[in-house]
């Protein structure tokens, strides 16, 4: 008799489909997938700004198969043509409702770039309808999966920055703190119409930002330099960015070595722990802002470059 063993993988590999599609505002589709494998997500804590990955059909193909997916699944799927693999894009997690077999992850897309460009996921949610479908690569629960930055530790104050692509993440940020948190928390949209309402503790300020024509960044600067109390202090976006860009008080995503997180007894901000997410040159702007010229640890600060303007991402 021949035993068959099958080895469960240490992350959620599988199709899902869109099992409600809501327009938010102008520029955000609220997506509800849905799937027999998500009866086994979960995560040993809070969500957070929990990552997942969602593969996207190329030109409204085929779905690729990862069917029997092993640890060289991502190998395997780089090096096949990018017209099978489809794209790659990296979400975070908005809320999940329902439980066991029912359970959905709810996925808030931005759609409506301001440049006139659209990448396949915010083409794809523009076009969603039930029953569309994608394949999802997401924490099962019981295993190690990673995709959560917000880490603040013991630090008394919160500061909380984002452009649009960061508004799902600091939504669900706020939605879980303990209600005694306090800081405050500044998300630049597009235009007025895409400010949602949020639930947060009532210690920690919620700024919405409509740009309604400004340029990228001018009004979250602004806002956050005078949250700090340097409202003065001139702000200049780098020319040069790695597109990238990934900080936290744990990691580099330029590969020099940062030691556990801490703070600096003594300083003004040292009860300060900084999330910042969005446009890489919004986001090392604001970086330097904190680090370089108000002097705070870096290691209280973690911050994500979530897209570079005129820069395609890869799948």
């Amino acid at each position: 008799m021949t035993t068959t063993v099958t080895t469960v993988p240490p992350m959620i590999l599988d199709e899902v489909e869109a099992v409600r599609v809501e327009r938010l505002s102008p520029s955000f589709v609220r997506v509800e997938l849905g799937g027999a494998c998500l009866a086994e997500f979960g995560v040993d804590g809070p969500l957070y700004d929990q990552r997942i990955k969602l593969v996207f059909p190329y030109a409204d193909g085929p779905l690729p198969s990862l069917a029997g997916a092993d640890e060289s699944w991502l190998r395997v799927w780089l090096e096949r043509p990018v017209e099978e693999r489809g794209h790659m894009r990296t979400y975070t997690i908005r809320d999940v409702v329902g439980s066991a077999a029912d359970t959905r992850l709810v996925v808030d897309f931005v759609v409506h770039g301001e440049d006139g460009s659209a990448g396949p996921g915010s083409s794809w949610a523009e076009r969603a309808r039930p029953g569309d479908r994608l394949v999802l690569l997401a924490p099962r629960r019981g295993h190690a999966f990673g995709g959560i930055e917000f880490d603040p530790g013991t630090a008394a104050r919160l500061l909380l920055v984002g452009d649009e692509t960061a508004v799902p993440a600091i939504c669900s940020i706020l939605a879980q703190l303990p209600w005694r948190a306090r800081g405050a928390a500044f998300l630049e949209v597009p235009t007025t119409t895409d400010v949602p309402s949020v639930v947060h503790p009532e210690g920690v300020e919620v700024v919405w930002l409509p740009r309604d024509g400004a340029p990228l960044g001018s009004l979250v600067h602004d806002a956050v330099l005078e949250h700090l109390g340097v409202p003065g202090l001139v702000v200049e976006e780098p020319d040069v960015v790695d597109p990238d860009l990934w900080e936290t008080p744990t990691y580099s995503s330029s590969g020099e070595e940062v030691e556990s997180a801490v703070t600096v007894v003594g300083h003004d901000l040292d009860d300060l722990y900084a999330w910042i997410a969005g446009e890489s040159g919004m986001v090392i702007a604001l970086r330097r802002a904190l680090v370089s010229d108000l002097g705070v640890d870096r290691r209280q600060v973690a911050f994500m470059g979530y897209w570079r303007r005129g820069v395609a991402m890869r799948s």
